[in-house]
């Protein structure tokens, strides 16, 4: 039995919980309950267990903990020696980790700081320090992120080429984010929202809606 620390709808742990449903780990996997807006995930109790003070980390039976959604996915992708969403050939690897960490830095991680520094964010005991203007042209650039993005699903039917990758999974992420921060998706960018509809419509999204349902109490 693995743990993953996360809370139920955090933009981040979506990411490793759709990979989670992708490889039918549901079963294997207990979670346990990090408040975000309560400011859980900056407590000593928690940085004892990720230094960095983020969601979400996974917890194996021996132990080991595992941080960061790129390497938690690359972990739980090759547990049944048949990787589907971190890539089997070596140019597959290579393709998808470079969308991936474009998706992050172009658009994720661009909302995030928008969030984080020109919103209210996570409230004044997280927020310890705020740059709005630092914010705001982060928010800019996740809007070019998303341009970037639909010009890519223009090209092939999904972030990385062919197939459903983490890739997506990360571009999932950032969309739930634009849904907190309220970022509208240019209407224009239709292959972006064509690409949205279809993903949202795959089990182990699905799976990630149903999840975060009702804040547990």
């Amino acid at each position: 039995m693995m743990k993953i620390y996360d809370w139920f709808d955090g933009p981040y742990p979506a990411r490793v919980r759709i990979a989670i449903a992708e490889k039918n780990l549901q079963s294997r996997v207990r979670f346990e309950s990090v408040n975000l807006w309560k400011g859980e995930h900056k407590l000593p109790e928690f940085l004892a267990i990720n230094y960095s003070g983020t969601l979400p980390v996974l917890e194996l039976e021996d132990g080991t903990r595992i941080a960061e959604c790129t390497a938690i996915t690359e972990y739980l992708d090759n547990l049944d020696g048949a990787p589907t969403l971190t890539g089997r050939t070596a140019l597959e690897k290579g393709l998808i980790h470079m969308m991936n960490k474009r998706t992050e830095i172009e658009f994720l991680d661009a909302v995030s700081v928008y969030f984080h520094h020109s919103t209210p964010g996570l409230g004044p005991h997280v927020e310890l320090y705020q740059n709005p203007e630092w914010g705001n042209r982060m928010r800019d650039k996740a809007v070019r992120g998303m341009r970037y993005l639909d010009g890519v699903l223009q090209k092939q039917p999904y972030i990385a080429g062919d197939f459903f990758s983490m890739a997506d999974i990360a571009v999932i992420g950032g969309l739930v984010f634009t849904k907190i921060v309220k970022l509208e998706v240019p209407a224009e960018l239709e292959a972006l929202h064509a690409w949205h509809k279809k993903v949202q419509e795959r089990p182990s999204v699905q799976n990630w809606m149903t999840m975060s349902g009702p804040a547990p109490v």
